[in-house]
């Protein structure tokens, strides 16, 4: 009789164990096989164990990666070392790193087609034996390119900064200089190791310019950029003058780290706008010495023009009879003499005062300046003067008009040389000034001398009340209004003058 024993055992946890572990595996080689980076898996004979499609796309493999398992890697470097710029190195690199089988990470190797892959290397041990060893590729080609342009970037501006021919001077909030360029150490005297760590206001600014800085760092703090002008002192000790352009300095977080100041040395400006005040200041002084000297000299001659006036008229009536014809003709002639003597006094004493700031602005009618000046000069019955259209209204000083106006209707009136005068006064408006115009039939006046009338005795007629200094006097009025006036001539036809005045003054 056979008796049997029989053994059970549950392996149940164990088959659960394996599905596990299977299962793992099977998400890990998924994993790999899906991953964006170039993956290929070797075991301690370089065999192929796992590849993925990425590594495959980026060889330009054409082999689905499961039939790629149990190939040669040694073999399969050989055939892909075209690829890459340095072949030789490729393959040799390789074995150098099988060989001392340490972990390589981000190894940069660049291909032939311009592409940069960086390469990874890691060995795999199983109860401290060696099993194998993981490749992963990762194209960085786009990457690469990205910090080469953002250092070439960073150059270019690195070398615009230092090479710029503004300073260029960063501090932290508490005034501290972080950096300085080329162009600022020129500027201040100081070499850059010298204003490194240094509190820029201290080294550089007096009391007042120190002032001005530390409100400009407390609006900074607020975000706001501007422009103003310090006063400083170089390493010398000489002072300078610096625009300065100033902004926050953020970090990365957003948050004001201090600020950046661009410096532009303006001391040769200053010093000219210095002289130039002080030369105004001269001239304005001279000009008024010179307008006073005018009045004074004006009239001291007065009064012994007017004496000798008198003495001439005294003569000619006490002596009437008596005197040739050609003795009365002289006396008439030496009248005639002081008369125009005394009309340039008085012309040169109002010329000075032209430029005065004695100016009373009002509202003013042209056409009543003008009507006046019509009744004031004396008009021979032969001519007549027109206003053709009611003229406007403007602000402006009454006198000086009457100056202007009076003094041009005067030339017409005088010089004109036809049986029948006429002198016509009209205007048109623009949208931003008004255009004058005063017409006569007169001589005219030659091209060549069109624009040499309105300097200072400049006169081209031999009329015995010329002066040359009329039309002088119009031009330096109109000038004060920031006005224009030309002439439009022909010879024989007669002259128009135009005058250009802004409407609001």
């Amino acid at each position: 009789m056979f008796k049997y024993f029989a053994i059970e055992e549950d392996i149940t946890s164990e088959k659960e164990f394996n599905q596990q572990l299977i299962d793992s595996e099977n998400r890990l080689t998924s994993l790999i096989e899906n991953l964006q980076s170039g993956i290929l898996l070797e075991d301690e004979n370089r065999k192929i164990v796992i590849v993925n499609k990425k590594f495959c796309s980026m060889f330009g493999i054409e082999q689905n990666p499961e039939a790629m398992k149990g190939v040669d890697c040694e073999l399969a470097a050989q055939n892909t070392k075209h690829f890459f710029k340095n072949a030789d190195y490729f393959l040799n690199r390789i074995d150098e790193i099988l060989k001392e089988k340490e972990k390589v990470f981000g190894e940069e190797i660049e291909l032939v087609d311009g592409r940069i892959f960086e390469r990874s290397f890691l060995p795999i041990y199983k109860e401290g034996k060696y099993a194998g060893h993981l490749w992963n590729y990762e194209d960085v080609t786009i990457k690469k390119r990205y910090k080469e342009s953002i250092e070439a970037e960073r150059q270019k501006y690195s070398n615009i900064i230092a090479n710029m021919n503004m300073g260029l001077l960063e501090v932290d909030t508490n005034d501290i200089i972080l950096l300085a360029n080329q162009s600022f150490c020129e500027m201040s005297g100081y070499s850059l190791l010298e204003v490194i760590g240094k509190k820029a206001s201290e080294l550089f600014l007096s009391s007042d310019s120190k002032k001005i800085v530390e409100n400009k760092n407390t609006i900074r703090t607020k975000g706001i950029s501007d422009s103003y002008e310090i006063t400083s002192k170089n390493k010398k000790g000489e002072t300078r003058h610096w625009l300065i352009s100033g902004a926050p300095n953020y970090n990365l977080n957003g948050e004001i780290m201090g600020s950046i100041g661009i410096h532009l040395d303006i001391t040769e400006q200053k010093n000219l706008e210095l002289q130039k005040e002080h030369l105004l200041h001269k001239l304005e002084k001279q000009n008024d010495q010179l307008n006073e000297y005018a009045q004074v000299v004006s009239h001291d001659l007065k009064s012994p023009l007017r004496s000798i006036h008198s003495l001439i008229t005294w003569i000619k009536e006490d002596n009437d009879k008596e005197f040739s014809e050609q003795t009365s003709q002289y006396l008439s002639m030496i009248e005639s003499k002081v008369e125009k003597m005394d009309h340039l006094i008085q012309g040169i004493l109002t010329y000075s005062k032209v430029d005065s700031d004695d100016k009373q602005e009002e509202d003013i009618s042209i056409n009543e300046v003008v009507e006046n000046c019509i009744n004031i000069i004396h008009i021979p019955e032969n001519i007549k003067v027109v206003i053709k259209n009611k003229l406007p209204i403007i602000k402006a000083d009454k006198f000086r008009m009457q100056q202007l106006f009076q003094n041009i209707i005067s030339n017409a009136v005088y010089y004109i040389d036809k049986p029948e005068g006429l002198v016509e006064v009209d205007f048109i408006e623009k949208s931003k000034n008004y255009i004058f115009s005063i017409k006569d039939n007169g001589p005219g006046i030659a091209k060549e001398n069109q624009k040499k009338i309105f300097k200072i005795f400049q006169s081209f007629t031999q009329h015995e009340q010329s002066t040359g200094i009329g039309l002088s006097i119009v031009k330096r009025i109109i000038d004060n209004y920031n006005g224009k006036i030309w002439v439009e001539s022909e010879m024989t036809f007669g002259t128009t003058f135009f005058i250009k005045l802004p409407k609001n003054n």
